[in-house]
């Protein structure tokens, strides 16, 4: 049986067609808008002046565990504002500081990629990265199968990722590409359980949301196929 989209606790398998439709062209019109204001907001800090300064504060001695656990924080507080059945206005809060988090723990990366490696790697991560992207996008789409399964498998592998990084960080060890390639998979898992959810399990009043959780998948791909990039092109 379909519902109409009036009733906020319906999920997209659950909705009419045109509602199904609409939540799913909101979802991926938030995330391109997401992306778009990722990529503007990044490169006004990559012009800003004194910007190796602040690089320089994030990543210098404990300044890069201090920097990712602000990040935590502060996607964890986003992420609750946009699920929130609170006003319109309060999710798209939450969306914007996510992308605003995002833009700032990509900086020491983006500036190394940009300003000392091959101006190259930055476009051909974009381009890999979007590339990925479409291909879990269209399987999941394709498929219809449900990949909620991957939920439980995701969030202990998280926890095991986060654990070695934080080692990195405090024994001062290099993570090298394996570390890199393994993550581009779990980055794969967190887009395709996202998308699962999409078809499967969010509200369709959850757009914004849903648009956070892809844009999140995105960002963790990108992030490791440009550290990969890098290593590469030394």
């Amino acid at each position: 049986m379909n519902y109409s989209s009036d009733n906020p606790f319906v999920v997209a398998a659950d909705a009419e067609a045109s509602d199904r439709a609409m939540f799913i062209r909101r979802t991926y019109l938030h995330l391109a808008g997401a992306i778009l204001a990722f990529v503007v907001l990044e490169a006004a800090l990559l012009r800003m002046e004194g910007i190796e300064n602040m690089i320089g504060l994030m990543t210098g001695g404990m300044g890069w565990l201090v920097t990712l656990g602000a990040f935590m924080g502060v996607s964890w507080l986003a992420d609750k504002l946009a699920r929130s059945d609170a006003a319109p206005s309060v999710q798209y809060i939450g969306l914007g500081l996510f992308v605003v988090a995002e833009a700032v723990i990509f900086l020491p990366l983006m500036y190394i990629a940009a300003y000392r490696s091959d101006p190259t790697v930055i476009p051909m991560a974009g381009i890999i990265t979007g590339l990925l992207f479409a291909g879990l996008t269209a399987t999941a789409f394709i498929t219809r199968k449900d990949f909620s399964f991957l939920g439980s498998i995701l969030t202990v592998c998280g926890f095991i990722a986060m654990g070695v990084i934080i080692c990195s960080i405090l024994f001062g060890f290099t993570l090298g590409l394996l570390f890199a390639s393994v993550m581009v998979f779990f980055a794969g898992g967190s887009i395709l359980y996202t998308t699962s959810n999409i078809i499967h399990h969010y509200r369709t009043t959850q757009h914004v949301a849903a648009s956070l959780a892809l844009f999140s998948g995105v960002m963790l791909l990108l992030w490791y196929v440009l550290r990969i990039m890098m290593s590469l092109r030394k």
